[in-house]
């Protein structure tokens, strides 16, 4: 294989002093499940580790990117909201310069437009000194712009305090994932697309051992070392493979309208309102797009379908799935009146406005026009909570990326680094 495509250092001791080649032994070195940003981002990473490594990458979709990391808002996070210190704040600095660096590589469009973060009365406005406060400390450059900066720089919102993070972009993520397929696919990665994955065994050897995948379209696979990287059917795939989780993956609709043309230059940064803690989501934000459009949303509402982003999607198996769960209704008691709030703005565009006329005014029923959504897969715990960190299961050999919550796409390349550091410390 050819490991300069990447043109990124290999750090530390190369995997490829603990693995057998595929040319030995009759198999890869590893597989790989899910064909999102996290799954190749993954895959890149054991080629920087190990330039010579033989990998295959299973799908069960025709594509990369037909997920989450297809159906997101498309912003580059700069990684304001998490607590100082933690994982995810580091993993979204990090993964925010390397986004860049990315696209920069590739010629792939993307803008560091600015994100603001609009307190609309006295309440909202203390918990803005909180966001600031926390970006200093996860060094995330920041700049109070206050009511007179907000009108100055948007004038068609309104709020009574307001912080710009300037370094927050845009981008369209499913480039990025294209660009990652091509790159992994030159220097010699095997993709398998339609590949759903039925079973899992890990078998232990005199030889090491292996372990033995097998796909709906009856296809049979075996490597020293397996990564599930499975989103929404994370859960699922670390059951097959017979791992005892303490979660179930849950799917949120995201729904979002579109601006219409002439509408299209309402805002020139991401327009987001402070978090509210009572809240499990981030809120409606307003959000201009890579290509021109400018979109309105998400609201988070309940999904009757893992993977059916048009309206009125169901399938029984995934309402059975999560119906028969116990931290499902458990969760459901613990956010009564925030599920009520979110169902209620989703079949009333009426309340779907009302969220958005709280700092922009002069938005009507008229300007929610294009309906599209997106699905996260929110890990609930079986007390009804919510994992809101990344969650990694681990064998002897295998790792399921159990969580990987927003932002995900934003990290995921540092995410990717992060998991194969976790196989090297398993087999050292």
């Amino acid at each position: 294989m050819n490991a300069s495509v990447f043109a990124l250092p290999v750090t530390e001791k190369s995997l490829d002093q603990v693995t057998l080649r595929k040319g030995q032994c009759g198999m890869d070195d590893y597989l790989v499940i899910g064909a999102g940003l996290v799954g190749l981002a993954t895959a890149r990473a054991i080629l920087e580790r190990v330039p010579d490594a033989h990998i295959t990458v299973l799908e069960k979709a025709a594509d990369v990117a037909t997920g989450q990391s297809g159906h997101n808002s498309g912003v580059i996070h700069a990684g304001i909201y998490y607590a100082s210190g933690s994982l995810k704040a580091e993993l979204c600095r990090q993964g925010r310069i390397e986004t860049v660096e990315f696209c920069e590589r590739y010629g792939i469009p993307y803008s560091l437009v600015g994100k603001i973060i609009v307190a609309t009365d006295q309440t909202s406005k203390a918990r803005l000194d909180d966001l600031q406060r926390r970006s200093i400390e996860n060094r995330i450059v920041v700049k109070r712009i206050g009511a007179g900066g907000l009108a100055e720089l948007e004038p068609n919102v309104q709020g009574v305090d307001a912080l710009l993070s300037p370094t927050t972009g845009i981008v369209d993520y499913r480039r990025i994932t294209s660009a990652m397929r091509d790159e992994l696919e030159a220097a010699g990665v095997t993709l398998r697309f339609n590949a759903e994955v039925t079973s899992i065994v890990e078998e232990q050897g005199i030889d090491g051992g292996a372990v033995r995948v097998r796909t709906a379209d009856g296809g049979e696979w075996a490597a020293r070392r397996l990564v599930a990287c499975a989103g929404l059917q994370a859960d699922r795939i670390a059951r097959i493979a017979g791992i005892p989780i303490d979660f179930r993956i849950v799917p949120f609709r995201g729904e979002y309208f579109e601006l219409p043309t002439e509408r299209h230059d309402f805002v020139r940064h991401l327009i987001y309102p402070v978090p509210d803690p009572s809240m499990p989501f981030l809120g409606v934000h307003i959000s201009p797009t890579i290509d021109s459009r400018v979109t309105v949303g998400p609201n988070a509402v309940l999904g009757w379908a893992r993977e059916g982003y048009p309206r009125g999607s169901v399938r029984p198996s995934d309402v059975l799935d999560f119906a028969t769960y116990g931290g499902f209704w458990r969760m459901v008691a613990n956010n009564v009146h925030p599920a009520v709030i979110e169902m209620k703005n989703s079949l009333l565009k009426s309340g779907y406005l009302q969220e958005c006329r709280k700092y922009a005014p002069t938005l009507t029923l008229n300007d929610l026009g294009t309906r599209s959504a997106g699905i996260r897969a929110q890990a609930v715990r079986r007390d009804g909570t919510f994992i809101e960190d990344f969650q990694l299961e681990s064998t002897a050999r295998q790792i399921h990326v159990g969580n990987a919550p927003s932002p995900a796409a934003t990290s995921s390349i540092p995410i990717g680094r992060m998991i194969v550091q976790r196989l090297l410390d398993a087999l050292n």
